[in-house]
């Protein structure tokens, strides 16, 4: 499985943006997905996952009640809509995947990486 994240950008507080998952490979609707995000000079630090079916979902307590994340397994596609964006929201935003119906919470289950989409938020 090879990923894609996009959709980054410079926004102010307050705003919303929507990043893109996109991947490659028929098996993609095997995957649970992670969304992952790693601001300058900090680890990388998990954001929200979703189970190969969406039907589980969990979220960092950072981001509860503004993001929210979806798939679309026909499009190969995971979704994160941010919505209230803070500035400590700035970072390099990853999307992951893992064979597998479980999502997870820790960077070292993930198996496929995408190369990262830059967000900014300005206060």
């Amino acid at each position: 499985v090879q990923l894609q994240a996009s959709g980054g950008g410079l926004v102010q507080a307050g705003d919303s943006l929507r990043l893109s998952c996109l991947a490659s490979g028929r098996t993609f609707s095997n995957n649970a997905v992670g969304w992952f995000r790693q601001a300058p000079g900090k680890e990388r630090e998990f954001v929200v996952s979703i189970s190969r079916g969406g039907g589980t979902i969990n979220h960092a307590d950072s981001v509860k009640g503004r993001f929210a994340v979806s798939r679309d397994n026909a499009k190969n596609t995971v979704y994160l809509q941010m919505n209230r964006l803070k500035p400590e929201d700035t970072a390099i935003y990853y999307c992951a995947a893992v064979p597998g119906p479980i999502s997870s919470r820790y960077v070292r289950d993930y198996d496929y990486w995408g190369q990262g989409t830059q967000v900014t938020v300005s206060s």
